[in-house]
């Protein structure tokens, strides 16, 4: 295993079997999706449809890793399984607000890479929840 600190205050655990070298920690990966997701908005042009767009995608970012913390301090399985619902939801969420944002041409790489990892967070709390049913 490599520790690798990319997001201040974080320490996250890339495992180095892993071909594609992803972060597996979700409370770290979390962050850290919220956190490239404020960078990226801060990056987007200052139109009307952007602004509105971007106060829904950071508050559905962080909302993210905010329910996981919840969910793994849950009072019982009930709880657990709300929380991981909400983590699937604002995933998805976040996923269409960074679709409708308006990036300029040399921020369309990031915002693909925010989209797809929107789309792994969304698939990895569905199989948590298929696997706790």
């Amino acid at each position: 295993m490599n520790i690798v600190s990319e997001v201040p205050g974080s320490t996250q655990i890339r495992n180095s079997e892993s071909p594609n070298g992803k972060i597996y920690d979700l409370e770290p990966r979390t962050l850290q999706f919220a956190t490239r997701v404020i960078q990226y908005v801060n990056k987007l042009p200052k139109t009307i449809s952007n602004n509105e767009v971007a106060r829904q995608l950071v508050r559905a970012s962080g909302s993210v890793g905010a329910n996981y913390i919840e969910a793994n301090e849950s009072l019982g399985k009930k709880d657990f399984l709300m929380h991981i619902r909400i983590c699937r939801k604002e995933s998805k969420e976040a996923r269409y607000w960074l679709l409708l944002t308006s990036p300029k041409p040399e921020e369309e790489t990031g915002q693909r890479f925010l989209t797809q990892e929107a789309t792994e967070l969304m698939k990895i709390f569905g199989a948590i929840l298929q696997k706790s049913l």
